[in-house]
């Protein structure tokens, strides 16, 4: 009857091990998509709201902040579509491009027992746009 039960306490330990190992796979996992999402959105973004006539006039670069953050607002949005995040954006600065997004998303809530854990990820990104004059 000792072995026995020694094997349950195994067994139970084992399934806590995975419980455990899949909430932090999914937080971490959630947190690169994010991440990469967030750049690749700011980019595109950024590209979409070029102003063309200051740059034919000038040859500088320069972004409309409105458009930027409206573009970038509606492509997070279509990738994003748990409308869970709080977006705030930094350091729009027009002349010369750069902006700072930072995208908080809630997780899932996990309860253990009466304790609540949520775990809130934040990712942050500076982008700067450049002309690349070499051709």
């Amino acid at each position: 009857m000792k072995e026995s039960f020694w094997g349950y306490w195994l067994i139970a330990l084992g399934v806590g091990v995975i419980i455990i190992m899949m909430l932090i796979s999914n937080v971490s996992a959630t947190n690169t998509q994010d991440y990469y999402v967030l750049k690749e959105i700011s980019e595109a973004a950024m590209v979409d709201a070029v102003d063309y006539g200051y740059y034919r006039e000038s040859g500088e670069l320069r972004i409309n902040k409105e458009k930027f953050v409206e573009n970038f607002l509606r492509r997070l949005s279509e990738s994003i579509p748990n409308g869970t995040s709080n977006v705030n954006f930094y350091n729009l600065y027009e002349s010369p491009p750069k902006v700072s997004v930072e995208v908080t998303s809630k997780s899932n809530t996990y309860q253990i027992n009466s304790n609540s854990e949520s775990f809130d990820i934040v990712n942050r990104v500076d982008a700067l746009l450049e002309l690349n004059t070499s051709y």
